[in-house]
């Protein structure tokens, strides 16, 4: 069951016809959308998120981390276009030890499919200071993990779990921790706020 959004936070009838972003911490298991594509499913509606926006990009329903979603199509058009590349962070809990060379990997680019991936940043770091998943990852008691923080710009379905798998150290849990320069800054998750004007102006200069 996801976490729901906390008191105190934005509400839907709190939001003006101008333009709206909204920084959410999207939990595990829940959809990147308002509707459900079959029953029993989490989606966006739970959190008394602000009404007449949509999500800018996706994260994965067993993804977690930043999402944002605005009222500006524009705004959307762009965060999505391959032509527009906008730096995504996001902390990554590998199996194994990852190794110097599969980072070196990572960071030269490796081949999903037909497609080579463009050059990135990878670095191992310690064990992050967040929250357990709920539900918690499933691992291999007899197979360590490790951690790595993965920086690209661009953004194709699944991209960070097919690249790690490509190196040999599949992913078992994946957090987006910034866009650009937006970070969840202590946002827990379920929660969201509103980005404020200069926060606005600073992200479209940033898109153009």
């Amino acid at each position: 069951m996801p976490i729901r959004a906390q008191k105190g936070l934005v509400k839907r009838s709190e939001v003006s016809s101008s333009t709206v972003v909204i920084l959410f911490n999207k939990p595990y298991d829940v959809l990147s959308q308002f509707t459900q594509d079959h029953p029993g499913q989490h989606t966006l509606a739970e959190f008394n998120l602000p009404k007449d926006v949509y999500a800018a990009g996706r994260l994965d329903r067993d993804s977690e981390g930043l999402l944002l979603l605005t009222n500006d199509g524009m705004m959307i058009k762009r965060l999505l276009d391959p032509d527009h590349g906008h730096q995504r962070t996001y902390l990554a809990q590998v199996e194994g030890e990852i190794s110097d060379t599969a980072l070196r990997e990572l960071e030269t680019g490796v081949r999903i499919g037909g497609y080579r991936t463009k050059p990135a940043k990878a670095e191992r770091i310690d064990t992050p200071d967040i929250n357990e998943r709920v539900p918690p990852v499933r691992f291999r008691k007899s197979i360590p993990t490790s951690w790595i923080r993965l920086t690209l710009t661009e953004g194709k379905n699944r991209q960070v779990r097919k690249m790690t798998a490509a190196v040999g150290f599949p992913t078992l849990r994946l957090i987006r921790e910034s866009i650009g320069e937006l970070t969840l800054n202590g946002l827990q998750p379920g929660e969201h706020r509103l980005l404020t004007k200069e926060e606005i102006k600073k992200l479209k200069q940033d898109l153009l």
